[in-house]
């Protein structure tokens, strides 16, 4: 019997730890994002939206102590009008990069560290290459910035 009472006092404890958490535990935060659903944009009749993607991927070193610690590879469409494919085409080495500095300005403020998904992140990634495709060939031509395969390498 004398065993017993500390063994009942073990049980009796961890089920009110675990009682006391459950029914303390903080409310979800419940965060009410902005709309950033853009406007559809304007486009002459007869042209259509449609999406340019760069042959190659982005790839972004990470550097931590002047060492390369791991390597950020992105993939990166454009939302473009049908009608100006030629222009970007013809741009294709400036719009590469404006937004490869882009990405090196992104992982140098440490947006690639911890969790980089995160869609503020992206979303933060995503309207600044926007305005940098735009610098380099124009409001009217670039829409939107899409990004279609992220990946980091390395630890």
């Amino acid at each position: 019997m004398g065993k017993l009472i500390p063994l009942l006092l073990i049980v009796i404890g961890a089920g009110a730890g675990v009682g006391a958490g459950f029914f303390l535990r903080p409310e979800p935060e419940i965060v009410e994002e902005e709309s950033e659903i853009a406007p559809a944009p304007v486009l002459p009749d007869g042209d259509a939206l449609t999406t340019y993607e760069f042959a190659n991927q982005f790839m972004v070193p990470l550097i931590a102590e002047d060492r390369i610690t791991s390597v950020i590879v992105i993939k990166v469409a454009l939302e473009i009008s049908e009608a100006q494919r030629e222009i970007v085409a013809a741009n294709t080495a400036r719009l590469r990069d404006a937004l490869l500095q882009v990405m090196f300005d992104h992982a140098n403020v440490g947006g690639f560290t911890g969790v980089f998904t995160d869609h503020s992140t992206l979303t933060h990634l995503r309207r600044s290459l926007l305005e940098a495709a735009q610098k380099t060939v124009g409001p009217e031509i670039v829409f939107g910035v899409l990004i279609t395969d992220l990946l980091r390498s390395g630890s």
